[in-house]
This record gives structure tokens, sequence and C-alpha cells, in this order.
């Protein structure tokens, strides 16, 4: 346990040097909420079946938090530490592997965990956001969504040459994800043919889970949803631990 609260804070060091991680990890979505909720407020409107646009996009928007940290901070970072020799050097010494893989996304969870509290202090005290589900559960939610996409960041950072490669192919698949999923615009203002794109994007499955934990359903109204994240992180798990390099 010395150990691990050791890495936990190199890596959370490391973290925060990253100014690109951080600024997208905690503050891009809490500045996207206060922008879109100036502009459109939060009445409640048929649209979003009774809820205010705030209501409904903060949930969504912990999906372009887990994109940010997952997708682009992680495989940065992670490269950025095989480029330097930083991940050799954690290589030789004679704590087990699985140790900083732990401790990096303890860390990443803790740090998105952080800019979904600022998001929902934002959207609470800001503009009244409505919240009718049960914390734990959507904290198990936000766990499973988070863990799937870190599989996925994992994957990227295992097959990315270098952090400037990281950051392209992070920024490539993020940020059309975050836009074609609900996650940035409500799926009900997209059009049919982008909805209907959209339901092959783990990133909706994630918006769609976590906004209808948020307004109160239950688990079996989102088996899909679930079944989809769990496969996501299964397989990006299996496949980031076969070609994963530390050099």
């Amino acid at each position: 346990m010395r150990a691990l609260g050791k890495l936990l804070q190199v890596q959370a060091k490391l973290f925060l040097r990253e100014p690109i991680a951080t600024f997208f990890t905690i503050a891009f979505a809490p500045m996207m909420l206060v922008l879109f909720g100036t502009i459109y407020g939060n009445e409640p409107t048929p649209l979003f079946g009774g809820r205010g646009t705030v209501d409904v996009s903060v949930p969504a928007y912990i999906g372009i938090i887990l994109v940010s940290s997952a997708l682009i901070g992680l495989p940065i970072g992670t490269a950025a530490a095989r480029e330097s020799g930083v991940l050799r050097r954690f290589r030789a010494t004679p704590l087990p592997a699985f140790l900083y893989i732990a401790a990096d996304v303890i860390v990443y969870f803790l740090m998105t965990l952080l800019g979904v509290l600022a998001l929902i202090v934002i959207g609470r005290l800001g503009y009244g956001m409505r919240f009718d589900g049960n914390l734990f559960s959507v904290l198990a939610g936000f766990t499973l969504s988070a863990l799937a996409f870190f599989s996925l960041g994992y994957l990227v950072a295992s097959l990315a040459p270098s952090a400037r490669v990281a950051q392209t192919v992070g920024f490539i698949i993020g940020y059309p994800m975050m836009f074609l999923s609900g996650a940035g615009l409500p799926l009900e203002l997209l059009p049919e043919n982008i909805r209907s794109f959209s339901r092959f994007l783990p990133l909706t499955h994630v918006v769609t889970l976590l906004r209808g934990l948020w307004a109160g359903e239950t688990w079996g109204n989102h088996l899909t949803e679930v079944i989809v994240l769990t496969v996501t992180l299964a397989v990006g798990t299996i496949l980031s631990v076969r070609l994963f390099r530390w050099e």
C-alpha cells in the first residue's frame, strides 16, 4: 500500500504537468455547460421529457470528460512516459507491473471524477439542475463507463509510437464521437440518420446509460448499454494487455 501511495503521488504530478490533459479533463466540460446554460437556460421542455437543457446536458457532458481523459489525456501521458524512458524505469523496479497500471487508472479516474464534480456543482448552483436518480447507481454507471473508455485509451497508447501520434489519434477518434453520440449535443437535436449511426459508438451508450440513471431509470432499462460497455471493457483490456509496450 505504501508503494501504491508513492506511485499515486508520482502519477498525479505527471498528470498535472500535462496542461492539455488537465484542461480538457477538469475545465472543458464545465466551461461548455456555462456557455450553453447561459444561452439556453434550464426551462423544462417537452423535447427533453419535461427536463431542461442543463438537466440533460450534465450527465451527457460526463461523456465529454471521459473522452478527454481516456482517449486524449491517458494515451498522451502514457506514450510520453514511454518516450522519455519513465515506463522502462518503472518496469525495471522490483514492483509488480500491475501496480503501475493500477496507480495510473486510479489517478485518471479521480481526475475524471473531479471534472464531473465541477460539472455537477456548476449545474446545481448555477442552473438548478434536477437529479432524480440514485447516487450509487449513477456512480456505478460512471465507473463502468470510465473503465470501458480507459481500456480503449490504453489500446491507443499501446499502438501509438509517440505522444504526438497518440494526441492526433485521440483527437481524431474523440472529437467526432463527442458530437455524434449525444454528448456534445442532445440526441433529440440530431438528425435521424446521425442517431442511427450513433448507435455504433460506445460513447452513445455511455450518454444513454448516464442520462437514464440520472433521471431515475433502472439498470433493467439499459441492458443494451451495459452489455456494450462491458464488451468494450473486456475487448479493450485483452488487446491492451497483449499489445502494451514498456519501451
